[in-house]
């Protein structure tokens, strides 16, 4: 071997018919079945090739291709596993001259099948496989970086390369799962195909460039359809994670495409299919971070929506669109139920992913996507319809739940606009418990920017707040417009959240966690003074007798100021205050326990059958409240008003369109422009005391003028038909007369500069004089 060596060597153009000679003869003695002389003739070739680097290397390495192929080709695995050895070397030598003629295509074909064996004795049939992984391994080394070689990314090579590896991957689970015995495991740990297979898998994905992610993911795909792996969810959530730590990071978002194309291509299949390509997604996204969403960051999470619309619609047909198997319904509503909180899930998933301003978007996206209610609950027709919109509302709310989960913000205004503020807040006045619940979620998410929510979630009353440890930062000028403008909005919110009957135990305690955010995160000196009068707004609420409020409902209420007051007094740290409070609630321990919290939120609370003559000591004053208030420079004046909500729910009304509210826009046009109100007032003298009259009275204002435009709505509204076109002939004749009055004022000859003269019939007529002779202001000549 050394002669053959050397002579080879120093003689390099003899090469290719010592190839050609060796091959002939290894050919001769396989048909023979000289399997010892086969051995020889391949040794001899593996040294040659190994010592061998000169140009004229190719024509040899065309001869032992056709051997390695001859062997493959052969029944025996000992031989198989021998050419497949011999091509592992040859693949691993770097060639200095390249092949433009060279063909893997017979290679990659048998290296599969190999992969696929199905031979009788267990050990031999691992060893054929595990020879199979190595070829495909060293077709894929071989020619991946070799521009001229034949493309080993296109699909027809990858259609066998990946399936190949998945099938041994998913068979090595299988025994995996069997739990050998030690000295098996042992024995098997230096030989493992699963591991070899995940090597192979992970080099290949490695080195897949931008253009070639697809072809590699697509087989991926396939295969997982085609012997329903996705079911299973474990073998298809290993099979992306390796493949989301194999690929290049700046590539990650092709992949989520892929995976949400897929799941658009598996609309109409069983639930448990798309929860399983859902569940994939949801930890690719956790794997690729950042990089997941890409460039199309809205079309991730309207195909996650629209998932979760086709869901809703297969939960209440109880069947996809085209099928007929009614029978199975109860079990795909159950099935539909977890991939609507799969789907969820993953759109937080997703949306942690994304920076302030991005995750801001898709809020108001998910936002837009929620049908808002056009009028109350109450007069929406029950049956699919309602019960389907009620569905939808309630996963996108709980998509935003997740969406908002952890979103810190500098500034309110950004982070709550009024196109995501005000229909978030109309769904607060729907009669479903828990569509206002998930309201309250995503309203405490997006306001506590310093972690306080959970120090609030037990209402109490607690002698020393210092003992929760909360978080407080002074109150920024953003947060002071923020509560300028949307602060009246919360209030009457959680007012009349409050005086809903189907709250419970969890909906008072976010009502509380919220009164106590807004008191820690948004609250300067008038916030302040607001929410004391909310909370003995609310007191006055349990206590009257229009209400028609369930006992608990009372009793919550109570609880739930009293708590509160508790709570905003140590913040405002008025002394007189605190002992006000402390002693109304000392009193009510011993005389009215049932007016706090600690008797009322609990799982079986002991509450009257009725609440009746709830006064005196047990009560918090106003009057007291806005002496001691007073005494410390908070507003008496303001502190002394009570809080009045307004009842009309003008967020819901603004998405009505209705006529009513057109025309009452109208009316109130021209009742601003009416010729009522030609007679001008003297100028007023602005002053000081003006400006801070006008400053304390805007809310009052406010408030009013609220009032005046809900009695016009009202009367547009109930009023009979004959009476309003009236009103507007009325308006309409008096407008054509003003009309008629302008008209004659616009339209009429002006005087001529040289007069007029008077005609036999006592009229005045326009002597017309030529233009030449008239005589005009200086300012009209040029």
């Amino acid at each position: 071997m050394e002669k053959l060596t050397f002579y080879a060597l120093s003689a390099p153009e003899k090469l290719d018919r010592i190839g050609a000679y060796l091959s002939e003869r290894l050919s001769r003695d396989v048909a023979r079945h000289r399997y010892g002389y086969v051995c020889i003739a391949m040794e001899a070739l593996d040294q040659l090739l190994m010592a061998c680097h000169c140009q004229s290397i190719n024509l040899f390495v065309e001869s032992f291709l056709k051997m390695v192929r001859k062997l493959l080709e052969s029944d025996k695995p000992s031989l198989q596993i021998l050419g497949t050895n011999s091509f592992v070397k040859f693949a691993n030598i770097e060639e200095d001259t390249p092949s433009y003629h060279r063909s893997y295509d017979f290679f990659v074909s048998r290296f599969s099948e190999m992969c696929h064996s199905s031979f009788e004795d267990p050990d031999i049939r691992t060893k054929i496989r595990m020879a199979g992984i190595k070829g495909l391994q060293g077709v894929v080394r071989k020619t991946v970086n070799d521009e001229l070689q034949a493309n080993i990314w296109d699909p027809q090579h990858m259609d066998k390369i990946v399936p190949s590896l998945l099938f041994n991957l998913q068979s090595g689970e299988r025994t995996e799962s069997r739990s050998p015995s030690p000295l098996q495991a042992s024995e098997k740990e230096k030989e493992s195909p699963v591991e070899l297979t995940e090597r192979c898998f992970r080099e290949l994905l490695g080195r897949a460039a931008y253009g070639n992610i697809k072809n590699a993911v697509t087989p991926v795909l396939m295969h997982l359809d085609n012997h329903s792996l996705w079911e299973g969810k474990t073998f298809a959530v290993r099979c992306f994670k390796i493949i989301m730590y194999s690929i290049q990071s700046q590539h990650s978002h092709l992949v989520i495409q892929q995976l949400l194309g897929h799941l658009d291509a598996n609309s109409k299949n069983s639930a448990t299919v798309r929860a399983g390509i859902v569940e994939v997604l949801l930890e690719a996204a956790a794997i690729a971070a950042s990089g997941s969403v890409g460039p199309t960051v809205l079309e991730v999470f309207n195909t996650l929506l629209r998932q979760l619309r086709l869901s809703a619609d297969y939960e209440l047909t109880g069947s996809c669109e085209g099928s007929t198997n009614i029978g199975t319904k109860i079990i795909k509503a159950h099935e539909e139920r977890q991939l609507q909180e799969a789907v969820i899930r993953t759109i937080g998933s997703f949306a942690n992913t994304l920076p302030t301003y991005q995750r801001s978007e898709v809020m108001l996206f998910i936002m837009g996507k929620i049908p808002v209610p056009g009028m109350h609950p109450a007069l929406v027709s029950s049956g699919s319809g309602s019960e389907g919109t009620r569905m939808i509302q309630v996963m996108l709310l709980k998509s935003l739940v997740q969406v908002t989960a952890g979103f810190q913000t500098t500034n309110m205004l950004t982070a709550l606009p009024t196109s995501f503020l005000e229909p978030l807040l109309s769904f607060f006045l729907t009669e479903d418990p828990e569509i206002r619940l998930l309201v309250l979620q995503i309203l405490l998410s997006l306001i506590d920017r310093h972690d306080n929510t959970a120090k609030f979630r037990n209402v109490s009353i607690i002698s020393d707040i210092s003992v929760l440890k909360l978080k407080v930062d002074k109150c920024s000028r953003q947060d002071n417009l923020f509560m300028k403008k949307h602060g009246q909005q919360l209030y009457r919110h959680i007012y009349l959240g409050c005086k809903e009957q189907s709250s419970g135990k969890q909906h008072y305690e976010s009502l509380f966690a919220l009164l106590g955010i807004l008191s820690v995160e948004l609250a300067n000196e008038e916030v302040v003074v607001d929410l004391i009068r909310l909370a003995l707004a609310l007191q006055d609420l349990a206590l009257s007798t229009d209400e028609v409020l369930p006992v608990f409902n009372r009793c919550a209420v109570h609880a739930l100021a009293a708590a509160y007051l508790n709570l905003i007094c140590q913040l405002t740290t008025v002394p007189a205050f605190c002992q006000h409070i402390q002693e109304v609630i000392e009193v009510r321990q011993k005389n009215s326990p049932h007016l706090l919290p600690e008797d009322v939120f609990i799982d079986d609370p002991k509450l009257l059958s009725s609440l009746e003559k709830v006064g005196g000591d047990v009560l918090f004053l106003q009057s007291k409240i806005t002496e001691v208030l007073g005494g410390s420079g908070y507003n008496t004046d303001r502190l002394a008003t009570p809080y009045v909500p307004q009842y009309t729910d003008e967020d819901r009304l603004s998405k009505r369109k209705s006529i009513g509210e057109t025309i009452s826009l109208q009316v109130e046009m021209e009742s601003r422009n009416s010729p009522e109100k030609e007679e001008r007032t003297p100028a007023e003298e602005i002053t000081f005391e003006t400006l801070k009259n006008a400053i304390v009275d805007s809310v009052g204002m406010e408030e009013q003028e609220r009032e005046r435009r809900r009695q016009v709505v009202e009367k547009f509204q109930k009023a009979p038909f004959e009476e309003i076109a009236a009103h507007c002939g009325a308006r309409a004749t008096l407008l054509q007369s003003k009309l008629n009055q302008i008209f004659d004022i616009t339209i009429r000859p002006p005087p001529s500069p040289s007069g007029t003269i008077s005609s036999g019939y006592g009229q005045s007529q326009s002597r017309s004089i030529p233009i030449y002779e008239m005589k005009f202001p200086d300012l009209c000549v040029y």
